[in-house]
Parts: structure tokens; C-alpha cells; sequence
């Protein structure tokens, strides 16, 4: 398993920040080729089960995972959310914390650490890197986006 970091820090409130980081959909919208579908109906909580499909027509794998850990940014309460990453293909989990700042504005880090079946560890600070880009420009854009 490899762990990579994604660290920002912006001026959006934290319940903002919370919102625009927690839209399952529009993460497949940031990641090439690839499609978000919620299987759980209703609002995000802890128990939401999603699945981000990627590639193309056979050169394609699910990546299902499933929310563990739900807690909103509340009144000086940092926001944590914790993702189950449960596919044949990639495995892993993810954490999604989001800290109000002192003055304003939020600090978003986000902390994965993950398996690629059949990838030899020899390619994990490939791996490390790839995320920390892949990652650091999904956070980028979902931040930028309303």
C-alpha cells in the first residue's frame, strides 16, 4: 500500500469547503475518464455506498467504496469523513478532514493511502506521486468550482 497527502489551505468556510469536497459526482467529473454513481439514496452520511468507474469500455474498473465515518465541520469541530475503498481492482480507504482557520478560511487535508492489484511495490513512489497529482488537482478544481 502507498500513503500520499494532499494539503490546501483556502478562503472558503468550512462548511463550504465541506460541501464542494463531499459531491461523489462531481469528483468523476475531475478524474479522467471517469463516471461517479451514488448507490445510496438520500443525504451523505455515514453507510453511503458509491462507485467511480474509470476507463474506457473494457479497459474499465470499479472502484467502490463506502463513507465509515461522517462528521460534518461544526462550530470549532474540524469536519472528518472517512471513505472504504472495497474493489478487486483498487483497495485502500481515504480521509477527508476539513479545520476552520483562525481569522477564516478553511485547511483541507486529505490523506489516502492505497493497493493497485497486481502493481509490484516497486512502482509505490510512482503510485505516491500520481495520487498526490491526480488528488491535489481534483481537490483544486472541486475547491474552485460552486
Amino acid at each position: 500500500m502507498t500513503l500520499f497527502r494532499v494539503e490546501r489551505t483556502v478562503p472558503s468556510a468550512p462548511e463550504e469547503v465541506w460541501r464542494r469536497l463531499t459531491d461523489w459526482p462531481a469528483h468523476g467529473r475531475q478524474v479522467p475518464l471517469t463516471r461517479t454513481r451514488v448507490l445510496t439514496p438520500g443525504p451523505n452520511r455515514a453507510g453511503t455506498r458509491f462507485t467511480a468507474r474509470t476507463g474506457i469500455g473494457r479497459l474499465s474498473f470499479d472502484d467502490p467504496m463506502e463513507v465509515v465515518r461522517w462528521e460534518p465541520p461544526a462550530a470549532g469541530r474540524a469536519g472528518t469523513c472517512r471513505l472504504e475503498k472495497s474493489g478487486r481492482v483498487v483497495r485502500g480507504w481515504a480521509l477527508v478532514e476539513v479545520t476552520e482557520l483562525p481569522g477564516g478560511g478553511s485547511r483541507v487535508l486529505w490523506t489516502e493511502e492505497l493497493s493497485v492489484h497486481g502493481l509490484p511495490k516497486a512502482f509505490d513512489p510512482l503510485l505516491r506521486r500520481a495520487g498526490r497529482v491526480l488528488f491535489g488537482r481534483a481537490v483544486d478544481e472541486l475547491l474552485r468550482q460552486g
